[in-house]
């Protein structure tokens, strides 16, 4: 089985100003939602997201999270790689859990 993509963030300085261009540019439906904006593609196809500004470094960044069946595994593949753990794997309400690396590709 793939592991699919299953969310996207998309981070900003200027959240306004980052809203109205995704929403003209595709038409997207962009909702404040506490200090981010959820993101309605409008589509069936596909994956939502949110934008959010977190008010300090990095200021301009794009993340996807991807779904997989064992994120340590995955976390200690990305660091065989080259990667690195930037947030260890953390247990959710939805007993699902999530991890955080930084890739090194170039």
């Amino acid at each position: 089985m793939g592991q699919p993509v299953v969310y996207f963030e998309i981070g900003c300085k200027d959240r306004a100003k980052t809203e109205k261009f995704f929403g003209e540019l595709f038409g997207w439906q962009i909702q404040g939602n506490g200090p981010a904006s959820t993101i309605d593609t409008a589509s069936q196809k596909g994956i939502q997201g949110h934008i959010t500004s977190l008010g300090h470094e990095p200021h301009h960044y794009t993340m996807f999270y991807v779904e997989v069946d064992d994120v340590q595994a995955c976390l200690d593949k990305a660091a065989s790689l080259g990667g690195k753990t930037v947030v260890p794997p953390i247990k959710i309400p939805t007993e699902r859990s999530h991890g955080f690396q930084i890739s090194r590709a170039t």
